[in-house]
């Protein structure tokens, strides 16, 4: 492991100056210590992305204006995709939720009960169950599809953040570009009680029925900003406890640059 203490002096976009020391720990020529500092007059953050493999900027403040779309009635178990409209339409693409639901990949292993087990499909595959009606079983839908979707209009200006670190949703928020993740209704870690497991075609998994997708519009010190695609509304939750939702339903998420960009 080579370790290199870098220091530079970098030119905010206001012009005042920024001191950026730390420690840069190189494995294999790959990064995997991130550099922070702070601007002396805007606040902003200057780290190294893993995920653009250069520095870029986190701004102190971010609120985006992302107009709002509600899931009900027509799609109960729709938040994945209609909080996917939301982010193609504050992109420049056109579509609707309704238009999303019917496009989306669907699993279509059937819900079974057996020998005190769950058998039913897999989020990571495609939509599980009826996303039109909560009297048929159902669950919703992970990253992979909704990538897959979200592809077919914007194709590779859509770019992947699932696992990567809360910093790099900071970065895509501050260069203007909401961000779809997963997470769940209560927007803080569940108990381990909230969670049961399925059988599916590709073995075992966890799920929790409290899943849900929302979109990141901004952020402050204190807290995340998103659209809930449950009613439509615009909310705030607090900063540490909306990570540690989105990071418990696995990181998933991701971002789309303007179309024409």
């Amino acid at each position: 492991m080579k370790k290199l203490l870098l220091k530079a002096i970098i030119l905010s976009a206001v012009t005042s100056s920024v001191v950026l020391t730390g420690i840069y720990t190189v494995i294999d020529k790959s990064p995997i210590l991130h550099i922070l500092a702070d601007t002396t007059n805007t606040g902003e953050q200057v780290a190294f992305s893993d995920l653009y493999h250069n520095f870029r900027k986190a701004k102190h403040t971010v609120q985006l204006d992302v107009p709002t779309i509600k899931q009900f009635p027509e799609l109960p178990r729709g938040c994945e995709v209609t909080a996917l409209a939301m982010l193609l339409n504050a992109q420049g693409y056109q579509t609707t939720k309704m238009e999303l639901a019917k496009k989306i990949r669907k699993d279509p292993t059937p819900y079974q009960e057996k020998n005190g087990s769950i058998y039913f499909g897999n989020p990571h595959n495609g939509f599980v169950g009826s996303i039109y009606n909560r009297s048929k079983p159902g669950l919703g839908v992970y990253v992979e599809p909704i990538i897959d979707l979200a592809y077919e209009y914007a194709g590779t200006n859509v770019i992947n953040l699932t696992k990567q670190k809360e910093l790099e949703l900071m970065f895509a928020l501050s260069e203007g570009t909401p961000v779809w993740i997963i997470t769940n209704t209560t927007y803080k870690k569940l108990p381990a009680s909230a969670f049961e497991t399925w059988e599916t075609p590709q073995g075992k998994i966890k799920i929790t029925y409290k899943e849900h997708s929302v979109v990141i519009t901004g952020y402050d010190n204190d807290y995340y900003y998103f659209n809930d695609p449950l009613d439509g509304k615009q909310k705030k939750a607090a900063k540490d406890s909306f990570i540690e939702a989105w990071e418990q339903m696995g990181a998933q998420a991701i971002t789309i640059l303007p179309k024409n960009s």
